[in-house]
C-alpha cells in the first residue's frame, strides 16, 4: 500500500493519506486527543498511541493526522505511523469500534436557542461546515461549533487533528473564521476556541 504524506500548518502534526476511506464516505472526522480516548474508540487510534512520541490522532473520511511530541523528530515517527496505517488498513480491520461515533457534534443543541438567536447558529453552523470544516480538513484538522452566546455574541470553536495545538491556530480563528462569521452573520462579535 502506498501512502502519502503531507505536512501541515501545525509542524508537530503530519497528514497521512493512504488513498482509500478510512472513516469512509461522508464521515466528517474523529479525534483522538489522547490513548484513553483512543482505547475507547478506535483501534486503529490506539495502535498508533503505541508509537514512541505520538500524543495524538485525528481520523478523517481518508486521511489520518498523526500529532507527535515535541520532543521527537518525524524522522523517527514517521516509519512507524506509515507502517501502522498501512498494516491496519491493508488487513481491513475495523477503523472504529462498534457504536463509536464518527462525528465531534456540536456541545449544545439548536433547541437550546429560539427566534432570532437559533437563526443566528443556524447560519453559523452553515458557514462552519460549508466553508470552514473542508478548508481545514485539507491541512488534516477539524473545527467544530460548540456554543453562541447571544448576549455578547462569542462564537466557541472547538480544534481538532492538525489545528489543535497549530502555532497557526490563533491566526486561522481570528484573521479567517471570526472575519468570516462577522461579515455573514453581525451579531458575532469574536471567536474563541474551547477544549
Amino acid at each position: 500500500m502506498f501512502i502519502q504524506t503531507e505536512d501541515t500548518p501545525n509542524p508537530q502534526s503530519m497528514k497521512f493519506l493512504p488513498g482509500r476511506p478510512v472513516l469512509g464516505e461522508g464521515a466528517t472526522g474523529m479525534d483522538f486527543p489522547t490513548p484513553e480516548s483512543a482505547e475507547a474508540g478506535s483501534p486503529l487510534a490506539a495502535e498508533l498511541f503505541a508509537v514512541d512520541g505520538v500524543t495524538g490522532v485525528y481520523l478523517g473520511a481518508d486521511f489520518v493526522t498523526v500529532t507527535k511530541s515535541e520532543a521527537v523528530e518525524w524522522l523517527h515517527v514517521k516509519p512507524a505511523a506509515l507502517g501502522v496505517i498501512a498494516d491496519y488498513l491493508t488487513a481491513g480491520l475495523p477503523v472504529l469500534k462498534e457504536g463509536a461515533q464518527d462525528r465531534p457534534g456540536p456541545a449544545t443543541s439548536l433547541d437550546e436557542y429560539e427566534g432570532e438567536d437559533r437563526e443566528t447558529v443556524e447560519q453559523i453552523i452553515e458557514l462552519i461546515e460549508t466553508r470552514v470544516r473542508p478548508a481545514v480538513a485539507a491541512d488534516g484538522g477539524d473545527i467544530v461549533f460548540k456554543h453562541y452566546e447571544p448576549r455578547t455574541g462569542v462564537v466557541f470553536l472547538s480544534l481538532h487533528g492538525a489545528c489543535s495545538g497549530c502555532p497557526s491556530s490563533t491566526m486561522t480563528l481570528k484573521a479567517g473564521i471570526e472575519n468570516l462569521l462577522k461579515h455573514y452573520v453581525p451579531e458575532v462579535a469574536k471567536v474563541e476556541a474551547v477544549a
